[in-house]
């Protein structure tokens, strides 16, 4: 069924709202949050299953204090992997020399698009 044209005008009021505060989310969304750190993510997996496989060692051979040890070492592992990262850092990039953002690029890729009606 097609949309009225009361219908019509109010979609295409919403989108041009939606548009124009899309670029000030999208430039503030990801400022402050940190950086993930990969390597602290990868030795943190690895002493985690290390200590996973000391704990079922200790388990299976019934001695304690390699099981002990294996669950400190997971508990270890767990908390390297989960150590929060540098703080995100605004990069010096140069301006570009068309001087428009990407959101502008694609408002006007998406004008021309649809025949530049709004």
């Amino acid at each position: 069924m097609p949309l009225s044209e009361h219908e019509q005008r109010l979609l295409d009021e919403m989108e041009r709202n939606l548009y124009g505060h899309d670029a000030d989310v999208t430039s503030t969304a990801f400022v402050g949050m940190p950086r993930p750190n990969y390597r602290a993510i990868v030795l943190g997996v690895i002493l985690a299953l290390a200590g996973l496989g000391g704990l079922l060692a200790g388990v299976m051979t019934h001695m304690i204090v390699i099981g002990i040890v294996g669950f400190v070492l997971m508990f270890v592992g767990v908390l390297v992997a989960a150590k929060p990262g540098a703080p995100a850092t605004p990069t010096d990039k140069k301006p570009r020399s068309a001087g428009s953002s990407f959101m502008q690029r694609m408002e006007q890729r998406w004008d021309e698009r649809d025949g530049g009606r709004l």
